[in-house]
């Protein structure tokens, strides 16, 4: 048998495997789920066995993607203002005072981006929220029961988790995500998704039934000063977008859009106004003067370079100048600067917040166009997710890296399939698919 013969008799069955719907469904199980538990995997295996199984998954994407070739039409356009604030962070090498560290960052970066854009491309809406769903009600079950055994069955912490074992005190915890305010941020977007599951009946009654009060549960246990707000806007957002998709006329709609785009703007202005009294009342101040004495730090340190920034890193590397000055005049070790749009103007400068701020007001302008105009409730999620996302980033830098980082190239991506000014653009013909289903 001929070389060129050997090959054809397998390269059918791969395509079949690697471009099969159950396939896609696994990787995109492990890929949503591994993005929320990075902070444990690192604890566990550390940051080689990570990378490790991040290599795994890229590589698993790419046959993924090969074998279902020809399936992807245009769609699948990838925003310009993300490849843009990609390159930008990518290209920081050139001056950053650590390249070794922002190559390193920019890959790592790459991957997830990679992998979320695979997510986008291969899978709709719909198993998007599905795959989410599935991965949270896993790992927020998982958590509360690692917060059960600590706190109640064995009365020790899990210090390698940093697991406190509060429970019986009803919080605050934190699972296995690091932190009580990313486990709140976590359960805010799994009550997001289970709702809209709820809506769409893509579960059934039953596990959407238990999945609202575990995500309920988790927020409230918590206990972060960061949820209520979070959650407020998330809230009012879903009641403004169903009052919007129950208008039918386009004038009205239009004006009702208008309205709620002064009546935001208002609403900030007051906030900021009585900033101290709601601080006071959510009992957010001794977590803000940390943020705050960590924020004037770094504001200082971007003036040295305030067009380009430092360099692209993500997450801080504690032992390398800026970041290490910057914890130690602060006096609290951070591996981050707890404020995405801050931590981009010291990494990235002023360029890169005109590029992320462009970014992220696209994404979001367009899926709120979509979600108040289109008829099915599944585009409520991308709106929703991305509030979510950007509200936690004033006080955690939450859309740099992992699955925050995922998230908001999967809502980007998701935003620009739905309304691009590439759509009106001539395509080319897709062929029929040769290999496999789609799955659910």
């Amino acid at each position: 048998m001929s070389r060129g013969g050997g090959w054809r008799a397998f390269e059918e069955p791969l395509r079949n495997f690697f471009g099969s719907g159950r396939f896609v469904n696994a990787l995109s199980l492990v890929i949503v789920g591994s993005a929320f538990s990075t902070f444990a995997i690192v604890r566990v295996v550390a940051w080689p066995g990570l990378v490790g199984a991040l290599c795994v998954m890229v590589v698993l994407a790419t046959l993924s993607f090969i074998a279902r070739r020809g399936r992807h039409d245009s769609h699948g356009l990838i925003p310009v203002s993300l490849l843009v604030f990609v390159a930008w962070c990518t290209a920081s090498v050139i001056w950053s005072e650590n390249p070794g560290t922002t190559v390193a960052s920019s890959l790592y970066q790459l991957a997830w981006a990679y992998l979320a854009i695979y997510l986008a491309m291969v899978r709709d809406t719909i198993q998007v929220v599905r795959v989410v769903g599935d991965a949270l009600r896993f790992l927020l079950a998982g958590s509360l029961a690692l917060e059960v055994f600590s706190g109640l069955v064995a009365s020790e912490p899990v210090h390698y988790l940093g697991v406190s074992g509060t429970i019986a005190h009803l919080g605050p915890i934190q699972g296995i995500f690091g932190s009580r305010n990313a486990l709140a941020l976590i359960s805010v977007i799994a009550l997001v998704t289970f709702f809209v599951e709820w809506r769409t009946r893509s579960v059934t009654r039953g596990r959407a039934a238990l999945s609202i009060p575990l995500g309920a549960i988790s927020l409230l246990l918590s206990r972060s000063p960061v949820a209520v707000v979070v959650i407020a806007l998330v809230t009012v957002a879903t009641l403004v977008l169903m009052a919007l998709r129950a208008v039918k006329d386009e004038r009205r709609r239009f004006t009702g859009q208008v309205t709620i785009a002064i009546a935001t703007a208002v609403a900030a202005l007051v906030a900021w106004i009585l900033r101290d009294p709601i601080i006071g009342l959510l009992d957010a101040r001794s977590m803000l003067n940390v943020r705050h004495a960590l924020w004037i730090q770094m504001w200082d340190f971007t003036k040295a370079n305030p067009l380009v920034g430092w360099g692209w890193t993500g997450i801080w590397r504690g032992n390398l100048f800026p970041f290490s000055l910057i914890n130690q005049l602060s006096g609290t070790p951070e591996a981050n600067g707890l404020n995405a749009y801050l931590d981009v103007l010291l990494q990235l400068g002023w360029v890169g917040v005109l590029i992320f701020g462009v970014m992220v007001v696209l994404a979001t302008g367009r899926s709120w166009l979509v979600a108040s105009n289109k008829r099915s409730v599944i585009h409520m999620w991308t709106p929703l997710v991305l509030i979510a996302l950007l509200a936690t980033s004033a006080t955690e830098s939450v859309t740099l890296v992992d699955y925050g980082w995922l998230l908001l190239v999967i809502c980007t991506v998701n935003a620009s399939q739905n309304m691009s000014w590439r759509s009106a653009l001539p395509q080319a013909p897709v062929p029929p698919a040769r290999y496999g289903h789609y799955g659910r």
